[in-house]
Protein backbone atom coordinates (compact mmCIF):
# COMPACT_ATOMS: atom_id res chain seq x y z
CA UNK A 1 0.00 0.00 0.00
CA UNK A 2 1.35 3.42 -0.97
CA UNK A 3 1.56 6.33 1.45
CA UNK A 4 1.14 10.05 0.75
CA UNK A 5 1.35 13.26 2.78
CA UNK A 6 -0.70 16.37 2.00
CA UNK A 7 -0.34 19.71 3.80
CA UNK A 8 -3.08 22.31 3.94
CA UNK A 9 -5.54 19.46 3.53
CA UNK A 10 -8.53 20.61 5.59
CA UNK A 11 -10.26 22.32 2.66
CA UNK A 12 -9.87 23.64 -0.88
CA UNK A 13 -7.20 22.33 -3.24
CA UNK A 14 -5.41 20.50 -0.42
CA UNK A 15 -8.48 18.50 0.55
CA UNK A 16 -9.21 17.68 -3.08
CA UNK A 17 -5.61 16.55 -3.60
CA UNK A 18 -5.94 14.28 -0.59
CA UNK A 19 -9.16 12.91 -2.05
CA UNK A 20 -7.36 12.13 -5.30
CA UNK A 21 -4.72 10.19 -3.40
CA UNK A 22 -7.34 8.33 -1.34
CA UNK A 23 -9.33 7.36 -4.42
CA UNK A 24 -6.19 6.10 -6.13
CA UNK A 25 -5.05 3.66 -3.49
CA UNK A 26 -2.91 5.78 -1.16
CA UNK A 27 -3.02 5.77 2.63
CA UNK A 28 -2.69 9.32 3.87
CA UNK A 29 -1.28 11.63 6.47
CA UNK A 30 -3.00 15.01 6.20
CA UNK A 31 -1.86 18.20 7.91
CA UNK A 32 -3.52 21.54 8.63
CA UNK A 33 -3.53 24.12 11.41
CA UNK A 34 -7.31 24.16 11.98
CA UNK A 35 -9.62 21.71 13.71
CA UNK A 36 -11.38 20.99 10.40
CA UNK A 37 -8.54 18.59 9.55
CA UNK A 38 -10.19 15.94 11.76
CA UNK A 39 -13.45 16.12 9.81
CA UNK A 40 -11.56 16.17 6.54
CA UNK A 41 -9.74 12.98 7.57
CA UNK A 42 -13.04 11.32 8.50
CA UNK A 43 -14.52 12.25 5.13
CA UNK A 44 -11.44 10.94 3.32
CA UNK A 45 -11.61 7.62 5.16
CA UNK A 46 -15.19 7.16 4.07
CA UNK A 47 -14.60 8.42 0.54
CA UNK A 48 -11.49 6.41 -0.24
CA UNK A 49 -11.76 3.62 2.35
CA UNK A 50 -8.09 4.16 3.18
CA UNK A 51 -6.08 4.69 6.33
CA UNK A 52 -5.97 8.43 7.01
CA UNK A 53 -4.06 10.08 9.85
CA UNK A 54 -4.85 13.71 10.74
CA UNK A 55 -2.18 16.01 12.17
CA UNK A 56 -3.13 19.44 13.47
CA UNK A 57 0.01 21.57 13.28
CA UNK A 58 0.76 25.22 12.61
CA UNK A 59 3.21 25.11 9.72
CA UNK A 60 3.93 28.83 10.15
CA UNK A 61 6.17 27.78 13.03
CA UNK A 62 9.37 25.71 13.12
CA UNK A 63 7.83 23.55 15.84
CA UNK A 64 4.71 22.92 13.75
CA UNK A 65 6.74 21.63 10.80
CA UNK A 66 8.79 19.42 13.12
CA UNK A 67 5.53 18.13 14.62
CA UNK A 68 4.28 17.20 11.15
CA UNK A 69 7.56 15.48 10.29
CA UNK A 70 7.54 13.58 13.61
CA UNK A 71 4.09 12.25 12.68
CA UNK A 72 5.42 11.18 9.27
CA UNK A 73 8.31 9.36 10.96
CA UNK A 74 5.95 7.78 13.48
CA UNK A 75 3.93 6.26 10.64
CA UNK A 76 6.95 4.05 10.04
CA UNK A 77 6.42 4.02 6.29
CA UNK A 78 8.30 5.45 3.33
CA UNK A 79 6.64 8.53 1.82
CA UNK A 80 5.74 7.62 -1.75
CA UNK A 81 4.33 11.09 -2.51
CA UNK A 82 4.06 14.41 -0.74
CA UNK A 83 1.96 17.42 -1.74
CA UNK A 84 3.47 20.55 -0.20
CA UNK A 85 0.29 22.52 -0.60
CA UNK A 86 -0.16 24.61 2.57
CA UNK A 87 -0.34 28.31 1.81
CA UNK A 88 -2.09 31.57 2.54
CA UNK A 89 -2.27 35.10 1.22
CA UNK A 90 -3.00 38.66 2.23
CA UNK A 91 -4.23 41.46 0.03
CA UNK A 92 -3.79 45.20 0.24
CA UNK A 93 -1.32 48.05 -0.23
CA UNK A 94 2.01 46.84 1.17
CA UNK A 95 3.27 50.23 2.39
CA UNK A 96 -0.01 51.65 3.69
CA UNK A 97 -2.47 48.88 4.57
CA UNK A 98 -1.14 45.42 5.35
CA UNK A 99 0.35 44.32 8.67
CA UNK A 100 3.93 43.12 8.94
CA UNK A 101 2.80 40.16 11.06
CA UNK A 102 0.48 39.01 8.27
CA UNK A 103 3.16 39.40 5.61
CA UNK A 104 5.71 37.44 7.64
CA UNK A 105 3.13 34.72 8.27
CA UNK A 106 2.57 34.39 4.51
CA UNK A 107 6.32 33.92 4.06
CA UNK A 108 6.48 31.46 6.96
CA UNK A 109 3.73 29.23 5.55
CA UNK A 110 4.33 29.56 1.81
CA UNK A 111 8.12 29.67 1.77
CA UNK A 112 9.75 28.62 5.03
CA UNK A 113 7.54 25.62 5.82
CA UNK A 114 7.79 24.39 2.24
CA UNK A 115 11.58 24.43 2.32
CA UNK A 116 11.68 23.00 5.85
CA UNK A 117 9.42 20.00 5.19
CA UNK A 118 10.98 19.32 1.79
CA UNK A 119 14.39 19.26 3.51
CA UNK A 120 13.12 16.66 5.94
CA UNK A 121 11.36 14.37 3.44
CA UNK A 122 13.44 14.54 0.27
CA UNK A 123 16.69 12.97 1.57
CA UNK A 124 14.83 9.75 2.43
CA UNK A 125 13.22 9.69 -1.01
CA UNK A 126 16.58 10.16 -2.71
CA UNK A 127 18.16 7.45 -0.56
CA UNK A 128 15.41 5.04 -1.66
CA UNK A 129 15.57 6.21 -5.28
CA UNK A 130 11.82 6.73 -5.41
CA UNK A 131 9.23 9.36 -4.59
CA UNK A 132 6.99 12.06 -6.00
CA UNK A 133 6.80 15.67 -4.80
CA UNK A 134 4.08 18.17 -5.70
CA UNK A 135 4.61 21.84 -4.90
CA UNK A 136 1.50 24.02 -5.06
CA UNK A 137 2.72 27.14 -6.79
CA UNK A 138 0.37 29.45 -8.71
CA UNK A 139 0.09 31.33 -11.96
CA UNK A 140 0.64 34.27 -9.59
CA UNK A 141 4.28 33.16 -9.55
CA UNK A 142 4.57 34.48 -13.11
CA UNK A 143 3.51 38.08 -12.44
CA UNK A 144 4.21 40.96 -10.07
CA UNK A 145 1.44 40.92 -7.46
CA UNK A 146 0.17 44.47 -7.26
CA UNK A 147 -1.84 44.56 -3.99
CA UNK A 148 -0.63 41.01 -3.27
CA UNK A 149 3.07 41.84 -3.30
CA UNK A 150 4.28 39.32 -0.73
CA UNK A 151 1.95 36.50 -1.81
CA UNK A 152 2.99 36.56 -5.46
CA UNK A 153 6.64 36.87 -4.49
CA UNK A 154 6.28 33.85 -2.21
CA UNK A 155 4.83 31.80 -5.06
CA UNK A 156 7.65 32.94 -7.36
CA UNK A 157 10.01 31.50 -4.75
CA UNK A 158 8.11 28.20 -4.63
CA UNK A 159 8.10 27.94 -8.43
CA UNK A 160 11.82 28.63 -8.73
CA UNK A 161 12.61 26.31 -5.83
CA UNK A 162 10.56 23.47 -7.32
CA UNK A 163 12.20 23.76 -10.73
CA UNK A 164 15.69 23.91 -9.24
CA UNK A 165 15.15 20.90 -7.00
CA UNK A 166 13.68 18.99 -9.95
CA UNK A 167 16.85 19.66 -11.94
CA UNK A 168 19.06 18.60 -9.03
CA UNK A 169 17.15 15.33 -8.64
CA UNK A 170 17.34 14.33 -12.30
CA UNK A 171 18.05 10.60 -12.61
CA UNK A 172 17.49 9.93 -8.88
CA UNK A 173 14.07 8.31 -9.27
CA UNK A 174 12.45 11.24 -7.43
CA UNK A 175 10.17 13.49 -9.48
CA UNK A 176 9.16 17.07 -8.70
CA UNK A 177 6.03 18.65 -10.15
CA UNK A 178 4.74 22.21 -9.77
CA UNK A 179 0.98 22.75 -9.63
CA UNK A 180 0.04 26.22 -10.88
CA UNK A 181 -3.63 27.02 -10.34
CA UNK A 182 -5.33 30.31 -11.06
CA UNK A 183 -8.08 31.85 -8.89
CA UNK A 184 -9.86 28.85 -7.37
CA UNK A 185 -13.13 28.56 -5.46
CA UNK A 186 -11.72 28.11 -1.96
CA UNK A 187 -11.61 30.14 1.27
CA UNK A 188 -8.37 31.78 0.13
CA UNK A 189 -9.78 35.18 -0.85
CA UNK A 190 -11.96 35.48 2.24
CA UNK A 191 -9.02 34.65 4.49
CA UNK A 192 -6.82 37.06 2.52
CA UNK A 193 -9.36 39.85 3.16
CA UNK A 194 -9.91 40.30 -0.59
CA UNK A 195 -13.68 39.98 -0.91
CA UNK A 196 -13.88 43.65 -1.96
CA UNK A 197 -11.70 42.99 -5.03
CA UNK A 198 -12.54 42.03 -8.59
CA UNK A 199 -10.69 38.72 -8.32
CA UNK A 200 -12.31 37.98 -4.95
CA UNK A 201 -15.82 38.27 -6.38
CA UNK A 202 -15.24 36.82 -9.85
CA UNK A 203 -16.00 33.31 -11.10
CA UNK A 204 -13.30 30.87 -10.05
CA UNK A 205 -12.05 27.41 -10.94
CA UNK A 206 -13.29 24.22 -9.29
CA UNK A 207 -10.72 22.98 -6.72
CA UNK A 208 -11.60 19.36 -7.56
CA UNK A 209 -10.69 19.97 -11.22
CA UNK A 210 -7.45 21.70 -10.24
CA UNK A 211 -6.52 18.84 -7.91
CA UNK A 212 -7.31 16.16 -10.46
CA UNK A 213 -5.09 17.84 -13.06
CA UNK A 214 -2.34 18.28 -10.48
CA UNK A 215 -2.54 14.66 -9.36
CA UNK A 216 -2.37 13.36 -12.92
CA UNK A 217 0.66 15.56 -13.67
CA UNK A 218 2.35 14.30 -10.49
CA UNK A 219 1.74 10.66 -11.40
CA UNK A 220 3.19 11.25 -14.86
CA UNK A 221 6.24 12.98 -13.41
CA UNK A 222 5.55 16.18 -15.34
CA UNK A 223 7.53 19.34 -14.60
CA UNK A 224 4.53 21.62 -14.09
CA UNK A 225 0.87 22.04 -14.90
CA UNK A 226 -1.22 25.20 -15.21
CA UNK A 227 -4.39 23.72 -13.75
CA UNK A 228 -8.04 24.71 -13.91
CA UNK A 229 -10.26 26.15 -16.60
CA UNK A 230 -9.37 27.06 -20.16
CA UNK A 231 -9.36 30.72 -19.12
CA UNK A 232 -6.70 30.00 -16.49
CA UNK A 233 -4.59 28.11 -19.03
CA UNK A 234 -4.87 31.04 -21.45
CA UNK A 235 -3.87 33.46 -18.70
CA UNK A 236 -0.88 31.26 -17.86
CA UNK A 237 0.21 31.17 -21.50
CA UNK A 238 -0.20 34.95 -21.85
CA UNK A 239 1.92 35.54 -18.74
CA UNK A 240 4.89 33.93 -20.48
CA UNK A 241 5.04 36.66 -23.10
CA UNK A 242 3.61 39.78 -21.43
CA UNK A 243 6.10 42.33 -20.04
CA UNK A 244 6.18 42.60 -16.26
CA UNK A 245 4.85 46.17 -16.31
CA UNK A 246 1.73 45.03 -18.18
CA UNK A 247 1.26 42.07 -15.85
CA UNK A 248 1.59 44.32 -12.79
CA UNK A 249 -1.11 46.62 -14.18
CA UNK A 250 -3.36 43.66 -15.00
CA UNK A 251 -2.93 42.39 -11.45
CA UNK A 252 -3.80 45.84 -10.10
CA UNK A 253 -7.17 45.70 -11.85
CA UNK A 254 -7.89 42.28 -10.33
CA UNK A 255 -6.62 42.82 -6.78
CA UNK A 256 -7.02 46.51 -5.98
CA UNK A 257 -9.13 47.00 -2.84
CA UNK A 258 -12.59 48.25 -3.74
CA UNK A 259 -12.41 46.92 -7.30
CA UNK A 260 -15.14 44.31 -6.77
CA UNK A 261 -17.70 44.00 -9.53
CA UNK A 262 -20.96 45.69 -8.62
CA UNK A 263 -23.05 44.53 -11.59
Amino acid sequence: MTFAVVTGASSGIGYELARQFAQNGFDLLVVAEDADIEQAAADLRRDGEREVTAVRADLATFEGVEQAYAAIRAAGRPVDAIALNAGRGIGGDFARETDLEDELDVIAVNVTSTVHLAKRVLPDMVARGAGRVLFTSSIASMMPGTYQAVYNASKSFVQSFAEAVRAELKDTGVTVTSLMPGPTDTQFFERAEMMDTRVGTSKKDDPAEVAEQGFKALMKGEEKVVAGSLMTKVQGAASKVMPDKAKAEMHRKMAEPGSAKTD
